[in-house]
């Protein structure tokens, strides 16, 4: 499953969900918003979508490493809208028998959804300074 959502992440919930008694692994990612960027004092982070391309482009990448890796299930939801310091904005999870295939699983699904997705991200700074990023490389210019 691939969602994104603007209300908190309950990651109890996704853990309860994914798990599996045929599985030895469960491995969690959870990216945080820190408090600075590059030597900057960040204040918060803002994200946008696109709402279809992001969908599919999840969903081909959950299929991806569904495909690619021994593992049993896998789940990635990433946050949008404005989010404070220490928030979860993105987290994924993956499930297999073993620990190997459950950690290589997760790591490709968290970096192909950063490449990949369309999700960009506004960074507010202490100094009052805004600043769009996206580390998608296809995802274009921040849609308005």
């Amino acid at each position: 499953m691939f969602s994104i959502q603007k209300t908190p992440l309950d990651l109890a919930a996704l853990r309860s969900d994914i798990q599996d008694p045929t599985c030895g692994a469960l491995v969690v990612f959870e990216g945080l918003v820190r408090n600075h960027h590059e030597g900057r004092d960040v204040t918060q982070l803002h994200y946008a979508h696109h709402p279809v391309l992001a969908q599919k482009e999840g969903e081909r990448i959950l299929a991806e490493t569904m495909a690619k890796f021994a593992i049993t299930k896998s789940v990635a939801i990433h946050r949008v809208g404005t989010l404070a310091i220490g928030e979860c904005a993105v987290v994924t999870l993956t499930t297999s028998p073993h620990r190997e295939a459950a950690f290589e699983a997760n790591r490709f699904l968290i970096d192909s959804i950063k490449a990949r997705v369309p999700i960009w991200k506004q960074e507010t700074y202490s100094t009052g300074e805004v600043e769009w990023t996206s580390p998608c490389p296809n995802c274009g210019p921040v849609p308005h």
